[in-house]
């Protein structure tokens, strides 16, 4: 039995960054680890320059994923002006944008960005004794988080409340059981099956396949990600079973 934290994620548009090679930001259909401890983290009021803190918190962390409507694939066609490097912008930090824009000799960097819109997901996360909180003191911090949450981009706020919960459960599979989709949420659904993707080896499905990611937070400064192993099942709806609150 283990302590699981449930809670819903929603909004109009949301970005699961993956490997990126130029101008081309791709993002997963369901949130990757590196963004869910970036969320959980920023309630937290951990920053990204705290380094061992992010990262004795992401290898304490465990998180599976409970993708209730894919929503719809957005790619959206992004230019952004920003000054020559050798205005010396690589060595200064602009407080403002506006400040940015008046170095003058401006360029222009086109990209094309990936969104899911209209995308639901349920997360559980469970903790090691070695964390640097407990899941309840973790549920306290996602109802009054420190730093402002978003779904992987900053252009992407939640839409709707997180509504943390502590579940005492057997396996991802009982945790998840507890915290059906939100009445609120229930038109984008259409799919009568969900797809889940889990770490570790207490999931509780049958195992269809496992899939590696490069998302395991390395370094917050430098932008560096490690490779993990996460688990897939397809889960039909009527298959969830109760478990306890705690």
């Amino acid at each position: 039995m283990a302590d699981y934290l449930v809670f819903n994620l929603y909004g109009p548009m949301a970005a699961w960054g993956d490997i990126a090679v130029g101008e081309y930001r791709p993002s997963f259909a369901h949130p990757s680890k590196s963004a869910i401890i970036g969320l959980l983290t920023a309630a937290l009021g951990i920053r990204r320059d705290e380094e061992t803190r992010q990262k004795n918190f992401a290898e304490a962390c465990s998180f599976a994923v409970r993708v209730d409507a894919l929503g719809t694939l957005l790619r959206d066609y992004h230019t952004i002006q920003v000054p020559s490097s050798g205005t010396g912008r690589n060595r200064r930090t602009f407080h403002t944008r506006k400040a940015e824009l008046a170095e003058g000799d401006l360029n222009t960097i086109l990209s094309s960005r990936d969104y899911r819109c209209d995308a639901v997901y349920t997360v559980a996360i469970v903790l090691r004794d070695n964390a640097l909180c407990s899941v309840k003191g973790l549920a306290d911090a996602l109802r009054k988080p420190v730093f402002t949450l978003y779904l992987g981009r900053k252009s992407c706020p939640l839409a709707f409340p997180l509504s943390p919960l502590v579940i005492a459960a057997e396996s991802v599979k009982e945790a998840l059981a507890m915290t059906p989709t939100p009445k609120e949420l229930n038109d984008l659904i259409h799919d009568k099956s969900s797809m889940v993707y889990w770490e570790g080896e207490q999931g509780g499905y049958e195992r269809e396949q496992v899939i590696t990611r490069r998302d395991m937070p390395i370094s917050r400064k430098r932008w560096q990600f490690s490779e993990r192993k996460e688990n897939f099942a397809t889960l039909r709806r009527e298959e969830e079973t109760p478990c306890t609150l705690v």
